[in-house]
C-alpha cells in the first residue's frame, strides 16, 4: 500500500464535485500511461486470438466473422476476469490504493464516480460479471475452438448477461440524472461512460441474434430429422 497522504475529501476530480471520498489519493500515473496499458493488452489479445483462430480447428477453418467474435470474447475474458475482478475484490480500498489497476479504476471513475464510492449496484454488477461472464467468455472461446455442441448456447448466455448488465448500468445512472459524471465531457462522459459501455450493448445484441439463428436452424434440422424418421416408420 502506498503511504502518500490523502488529500482533503472534496479535492478530487469526480462528480458531483461535493462528493465525499475519505482517504482519496490522487493517481501518480498519467491518463496516457493507464489507457496505453489497457489498449495495448487488449490489442495483443486481439492479435493473438486472431492468429490462433486462423489455423484449422476441430470444426475446420473459422470464418473471419467467427474469428472476430472469438477475439471479442477473449478481450471480454480479460476485462471481466482481471480488471473487473480487481474491482470486485478491492473496491473498499481503491480510493486510497496506488496499485496499477486501482489507479485504472480511479481514472475510469472520472466518467462514473459510482466506482470510487463503491456504489452498491456497481459492486454487485461487477462481482457477478467477474465471477460469471469472465470465465464463461473464456469457455466460449474454447468451445468454438474445439467445435463443442454447446458453443452457441454459451455465446447466447454470456451475451444476454452482458446486455442485461449494460442496460441496467445505463438505466440506473439515467435515473440518477447522470450525476456521477461531467455531463457532455468529450473524454470522461462520451468516451469512458457512453462509448466504452455501449460496446456491451451493440455487440451482445448482434451475438444474441447470431445465436438465435444458429440454434433455431439446429432445432429445425432436428425436428426435420425426427419427422423424417417417423415417416419412414409409418
Amino acid at each position: 500500500m502506498d503511504k502518500t497522504p490523502s488529500v482533503a475529501e472534496n479535492q478530487h476530480p469526480f462528480w458531483p464535485q461535493d462528493l465525499s471520498i475519505p482517504n482519496y489519493v490522487a493517481n501518480d500515473r498519467s491518463m496516457v500511461e493507464i489507457l496505453t496499458f489497457l489498449f495495448s493488452v487488449s490489442g495483443m489479445l486481439l492479435v493473438g486470438t486472431w492468429a490462433l483462430t486462423g489455423r484449422e480447428v476441430a470444426g475446420g477453418r473459422l470464418t473471419a466473422a467467427r474469428r472476430l467474435v472469438l477475439c471479442w470474447f477473449t478481450v471480454c475474458g480479460f476485462i471481466h476476469g482481471v480488471i473487473e475482478g480487481w474491482f470486485s475484490l478491492y473496491y473498499p480500498i481503491i480510493p486510497s490504493d496506488q496499485s496499477f489497476l486501482s489507479q485504472l479504476w480511479k481514472e475510469y471513475s472520472k466518467g462514473d464516480s459510482r466506482y470510487v464510492i463503491a456504489d452498491n449496484f456497481t459492486v454487485c454488477m461487477e462481482t457477478v460479471t467477474a465471477m460469471l461472464w469472465g470465465p464463461l467468455s473464456v469457455w466460449t472461446v474454447l468451445a468454438f475452438l474445439y467445435n463443442r455442441p454447446n458453443r452457441f448456447v454459451l455465446q447466447l448466455i454470456v451475451s444476454l448477461g452482458q446486455l442485461y448488465g449494460a442496460v441496467l448500468y445505463f438505466y440506473t445512472e439515467h435515473r440518477d440524472g447522470y450525476a456521477h459524471s461531467q455531463l457532455g465531457h468529450p473524454l470522461y462522459f462520451w468516451f469512458y461512460f457512453v462509448f466504452m459501455n455501449t460496446l456491451w450493448i451493440v455487440i451482445p445484441l448482434l451475438l444474441i441474434w447470431d445465436s438465435w439463428c444458429q440454434l433455431s436452424a439446429a432445432q429445425s434440422a432436428s425436428d426435420a430429422a425426427v419427422a423424417g424418421g417417423k415417416t419412414k416408420e409409418e
